[in-house]
């Protein structure tokens, strides 16, 4: 199980950023945020919620928790052979914000059709 200083430092880094990017973004300096990944200081509350709506992740996410139900392998799970739900999941994090909107918006057309078929099964059959 990762912690938050594994988890932050893999989210800055799948995005190609540097320690200082990120301290910009938390209005610290670059000596500060590094810290933080090396566990020398314990994030305050503030700067998990701040990194989280940045990355758009869940604080529980941040703190190395699943979600209810779930375990912790699920992002290690094959959405295809060769491709994982963590790599689709960071591919799609990794998208400009209107890309990024494209495919949510193209998952939930395909639920929707697929629900469609779905409830017309069910009625004829």
């Amino acid at each position: 199980m990762k912690d938050y200083r594994e988890i932050i430092r893999d989210l800055r880094t799948d995005r190609d950023m540097s320690q200082t990017d990120v301290a910009k973004v938390l209005g610290t300096t670059q000596q500060h945020y590094s810290k933080y990944e090396n566990g020398e200081n314990e994030m305050p509350v503030r700067v998990f919620i701040v990194l989280a709506d940045y990355y758009g992740v869940s604080v529980d996410y941040l703190l190395g928790r699943p979600k209810s139900g779930q375990g912790y392998d699920v992002l290690e799970c094959k959405v295809s052979a060769d491709t994982t739900v963590n790599e689709v999941v960071s591919d799609i994090l990794n998208l400009d914000p209107a890309n990024r909107d494209a495919v949510v918006d193209y998952i939930f057309m395909q639920k929707l059709k697929q629900e469609h078929y779905r409830q017309k099964e069910k009625n004829s059959g």
